[in-house]
């Protein structure tokens, strides 16, 4: 082997192990390409504590005949038993049986048989265009339907207002995750998306769910793979893409209703929705 063939191969294996190395630290908080969030909530802070209100609201009651929908059975609180920080650094949002003798009005019934917690960013942080990611543990059962989601700012009514659901676990579908899109003409069974499968029971380990909002296109990825990209070709009728707005996120378990089903005697109590982070990256509203 002469000299200038020896020098090309040590210059080839020099390339192939600096390629080896791990792949760099974009630091904590940093997105795709080191890019930091406009808006991040980290939930820091002793537990039992509510989440910051500067950054979320807390909705109350069991309005379905207003849109919270489903025919479910639980009633949102602002009670720490469903929705506080656990002193780690997470938020739980947990459903539970509601206390003995609770009145809680049910549409669907008189008294609804659960509580829950239902977070939201409106009004205080949207996305206009960019990434969301939620890492979080979901909750799985019968009748159990944790949810990642966001809703339009743009004062139209739903549907029409734009819901983008980023992550759904249904019931007993443990490792399937669902994404969707539901707009003017394409929502509840009719909304359109995709789903991938996780390596195991939601609930057994923490995922990055994530949405990328972009002009005219919508993303949907699990630990950064992507499995499901929507633009408005793939609508009943392109002028009823309606994504271009401000979305801000919701954060909710629901109980029951017409997708999941009623729970039963196996469904775990409490069911909690762990949240380690919630990161925008971006352009939007803080």
């Amino acid at each position: 082997m002469n000299l200038r063939t020896r020098l090309a191969l040590l210059l080839a294996l020099g390339a192939l192990l600096s390629g080896c190395g791990a792949a760099p630290d974009r630091g904590p908080g940093s997105g795709p390409g080191g890019e930091k969030p406009f808006w991040r909530a980290e939930f820091g802070g002793a537990a039992g504590t509510r989440p910051p209100e500067r950054s979320w609201n807390t909705e109350i009651g069991n309005r379905d005949a207003e849109g919270w929908g489903n025919d479910e059975l639980q009633y949102y609180t602002d009670d720490p038993a469903n929705s506080a920080l656990d002193g780690d650094g997470h938020l739980l949002i947990s459903a539970r049986p509601a206390p003995d003798g609770a009145e809680l009005p049910c549409y669907t019934r008189k008294f609804c048989p659960w509580t829950s917690a239902r977070l939201t960013t409106e009004g205080k942080v949207a996305l206009t265009q960019g990434r969301v990611e939620v890492r979080a543990k979901l909750p799985t059962g019968t009748g159990l339907l944790p949810a990642i989601w966001m809703l339009g700012d743009n004062g139209v009514e739903w549907p029409g207002q734009g819901e983008i659901d980023i992550c759904e676990v249904v019931g007993g579908e443990p490792r399937t995750v669902y994404g969707t899109a539901h707009g003017p003409t394409y929502f509840n069974e009719h909304g359109i998306g995709g789903s991938t499968t996780l390596p195991a029971d939601a609930s057994r380990a923490f995922h990055t769910y994530a949405v990328d909002k972009r002009p005219h296109r919508i993303t949907w990825s699990v630990d950064g793979k992507p499995y499901f990209t929507l633009t408005p070709k793939k609508l009943p009728a392109a002028r009823d893409w309606v994504f271009e707005e401000d979305l801000h996120l919701l954060l909710n378990v629901a109980v029951g209703g017409d997708w999941p089903g009623p729970p039963d005697a196996s469904t775990p109590s409490p069911a909690t929705m762990t949240v380690d982070y919630v990161r925008f990256y971006g352009e939007g509203q803080a």
